[in-house]
């Protein structure tokens, strides 16, 4: 690696940690020209999760675009932020074990709506009215009728 002040291509590694979730490995450098230290940061290059939308573009999946919709159902209950991220991250490791790279939209909208619906069922139907787009009443009352079968048959 080359020293990123003088372009010396004599550097020595003289601290190395990998981050707590292992998925990173942190080097602190020493130049033997110049004697100056920098950090490098070693990675495992992923393939891109791509997003086939309901109109058949693609995009690369975007957890912030995830998040905010998560955060939206999510007004005014008890889910936490951190437990939106809980969700995100279960979501976007079920996505790369997946044996493609290219996952429809509504696959992505399904993974976060199962782990909602076991956290808060309001945010579940608030998230899936959007993400299914329901369009009347008559959809908003299937649902409910799934989540709580036992109040519909009264």
């Amino acid at each position: 690696m080359f020293c990123i002040f003088c372009q010396n291509h004599d550097t020595e590694v003289i601290e190395t940690r990998v981050s707590e979730d292992g998925t990173t490995i942190r080097r602190r450098r020493s130049c033997s020209k110049c004697d100056k230290r920098f950090t490098t940061y070693e990675r495992v290059e992923e393939l891109p999760v791509i997003v086939i939308k309901r109109d058949g573009t693609r995009e690369r999946f975007d957890r912030d675009k995830l998040r905010s919709g998560l955060f939206k159902s999510c007004e005014k209950t008890i889910v936490t932020g951190q437990k939106i991220d809980s969700i995100i991250n279960e979501v976007e490791r079920e996505l790369k074990e997946k044996d493609t790279t290219e996952i429809e939209s509504k696959v992505i909208g399904n993974l976060a709506a199962k782990r909602l619906k076991k956290i808060d069922k309001v945010a579940y139907i608030r998230f899936s009215s959007v993400f299914r787009r329901f369009v009347d009443l008559d959809d908003f009352e299937e649902e409910l009728k799934k989540i709580n079968p036992t109040k519909s048959e009264k």
